[in-house]
């Protein structure tokens, strides 16, 4: 008998080691920018926060970035002053919304991290146009209800 579709697929385990095999190679990957850059991880993560923002058109206030990292507001003032002090990001007026301060990567940042995180774009395009639409469209629901499930899982975590 030849073996089916789900014989020869990974199992739940298995995917769950080689995505855990993923977030380490993404994570050696992220440290070798901040250290390079001698950043702190934090910083490092605040600085994909605002990316993000930026790239979404959305603009991020102190707050919403406490928020998004679960800081808590002097450490996230702290953060922003390493930040501003080491020239990657500045604070500026809301220009929609004077009372509101907003938090934005200034273009050198902007460059750098271009610069250093197009290999890995690239690399991973490459990886994944190697699948059919598809598959990438399942490829997509799986990282969706991943996501979602790691975070119901520290929702547990901290509620428990």
């Amino acid at each position: 008998m030849g073996m089916t579709a789900n014989e020869d697929a990974p199992g739940a385990f298995e995917l769950m080691v080689m995505m855990r095999a993923l977030n380490v190679e993404s994570d050696r990957f992220a440290e070798r920018f901040a250290a390079l850059h001698r950043l702190h991880r934090t910083d490092l993560n605040a600085l994909v926060v605002i990316l993000d923002a930026a790239r979404a058109g959305t603009p991020l206030t102190p707050g919403g970035l406490g928020t998004a990292l679960n800081l808590s507001p002097p450490a996230t003032t702290a953060l922003i002053d390493r930040l501003e002090h080491a020239g990657h990001v500045e604070r500026r007026r809301s220009a929609t919304d004077r009372r509101k301060v907003e938090v934005t990567l200034n273009e050198q940042a902007a460059v750098l991290a271009r610069r250093f995180f197009a290999p890995l774009g690239r690399h991973l395009t490459e990886a994944i146009e190697a699948f059919t639409a598809e598959e990438r469209r399942l490829i997509g629901r799986f990282l969706e209800s991943g996501i979602k499930a790691t975070a119901a899982a520290r929702a547990e975590a901290v509620a428990g």
